[in-house]
């Protein structure tokens, strides 16, 4: 797959026609792309609709809207820039002001049910196309409900309650049932899937077994079914297709890309470099005197005071540049950039701050799945288990053992590790939702987390077209 990335926007799903109702325009948006008229004789493989599939991670709302509404939220990042510079809604996301009219919920909204359309396509066309060799073509409806699962798991923990586009555009339905579609989805990719071993070097970044499995096990996670989620972690470290890179600070650079400790990545690199996240360095990139970017999402200093606390050096040090600090490989960063602090784990040493972002986003690693199969054996009581797990990933980087066996103190272990471990990984504040430290975390920050803030609002622009479809409380 690397090697087509370049094409990948252009491998676009031919009109079909999805079940629609009466002003559900926004919410179907299109999920359904024509084809231009000259390449109206062209047919398209199975393997480019699911292509198309991946191509929507590259796309430019990866790298603002979804910096507000997964990192500028919380306690780990800031809003950055200019103090005059508002990054259209940055401010009252990171100030906790916004309302159910910020764009970057509107954007983010849009791009996960596009790319929910996107993959629902592509099981159909893949299931009519057909295709007589069965193991190819349920690999690529694998693939694509992977992907499926992906995106409706971002939206069921943002909002709640939410539309399933293929049943109807409009009823919310409950977060039960949003979970029990993902799962549904994510068991037929585990069945489908190939070991991330099995894939030919071309086909490198697809979805795989050890994926899917890892998803399910985070999925279960956020529902609180501990026994799932341990059985799950444990199958992905049975499959012996996965280890922890040695450097912490490698995961994040080209010689960690699609590494040992890799399950899932938005691919961004093809044989030369490429249409990657549009702009995913450059926003985030240090501002100012020579600088290479716009100066958005930058670490917190609760941020480092928690690297600092915890003596985590080698973390901390991977995951922020500070003014004045010579990089890794050789760039000297300006003591007259704008801001302190920038975020590391969005540099590319390749490309800087080039709009055409090099950089492959790092989506599920198996320190994660550590950190899962810790929280969950501890809530089953298994703390021998969980202190393993937990302390597997502070080895790595020279931190010493847990040795706390009390549940609930074990418990608060694990979610600091989870924050240091996952810094700037786009997961901080689904975090303290779901462990509900929100008000604590952020009054800790400065900031006033309210009741209202458990869930994004609904966008104003989805309410406009479907007035029946209700707000969440508060917004």
């Amino acid at each position: 797959m690397r090697h087509n990335k370049k094409n990948i926007a252009i491998f676009i799903a031919v009109a079909m026609s999805m079940s629609a109702c009466k002003n559900s325009d926004f919410l179907d948006v299109p999920s359904q792309e024509t084809v231009e008229a000259i390449d109206k004789n062209v047919t398209y493989t199975p393997e480019q609709f699911v292509n198309g599939i991946y191509g929507m991670f590259t796309e430019w709302d990866y790298a603002f809207s979804f910096l507000g509404i997964t990192e500028m939220l919380s306690d780990n990042a800031d809003k950055g820039s200019s103090p005059t510079d508002t990054g259209t809604d940055k401010d009252i996301l990171d100030n906790l002001t916004y309302t159910s009219t910020a764009g970057s919920f509107q954007a983010m909204w849009a791009r996960w049910y596009k790319s929910i359309g996107r993959a629902t396509q592509s099981i159909q066309y893949t299931e009519t196309f057909g295709l007589t060799d069965a193991t190819y073509k349920n690999r690529l409806i694998a693939e694509a409900r992977f992907l499926r699962a992906l995106n409706y798991f971002y939206l069921v923990r943002g909002w709640g309650d939410i539309p399933i586009q293929e049943i109807n555009l409009v009823n919310r339905v409950p977060v039960a049932d949003v979970y029990k579609y993902i799962e549904d989805d994510l068991k037929f990719a585990i069945d489908n899937l190939p070991l991330k071993s099995a894939y030919a070097a071309k086909d490198l970044g697809r979805a795989t077994k050890g994926a899917a499995q890892g998803l399910l096990s985070k999925v279960y996670l956020y529902q609180e079914k501990w026994q799932l989620a341990y059985d799950m972690a444990k199958a992905v470290f049975a499959s012996n297709q996965y280890s922890l890179e040695p450097n912490y600070a490698n995961t994040w650079r080209l010689v960690g890309e699609n590494g040992v400790e890799s399950l899932f990545e938005f691919q961004a690199r093809g044989t030369a470099i490429a249409h990657g996240i549009q702009q995913y360095s450059q926003t985030q990139g240090a501002r100012g005197t020579s600088g290479w970017g716009w100066g958005f999402n930058t670490p917190t200093q609760n941020l480092l005071d928690a690297f600092n606390a915890e003596g985590d050096a080698i973390r901390r040090d991977a995951t922020i540049i500070f003014r004045g600090e010579v990089m890794y490989d050789g760039r000297i960063v300006s003591v007259g950039v704008e801001n302190p602090m920038y975020n590391e784990k969005a540099y590319s040493s390749a490309n800087a701050g080039a709009s055409e972002t090099d950089k492959n986003l790092r989506y599920l690693r198996l320190s994660e799945v550590y950190l899962i199969l810790a929280e969950a054996a501890n809530e089953l009581n298994l703390t021998d288990d969980a202190l393993d797990a937990l302390n597997a990933v502070r080895r790595r980087v020279s931190l010493a053992d847990v040795t706390v066996r009390d549940k609930a103190q074990l418990r608060t272990a694990i979610w600091k590790e989870r924050r240091l471990e996952l810094a700037f990984e786009h997961d901080r504040w689904f975090d303290l939702i779901r462990t509900k430290q929100g008000q604590t975390a952020m009054a800790a920050n400065g900031k006033t987390f309210l009741p209202k803030h458990m869930l994004f609002p609904i966008p104003e622009n989805q309410r406009i077209q479907t007035p029946t479809m209700p707000q969440n409380t508060g917004w």
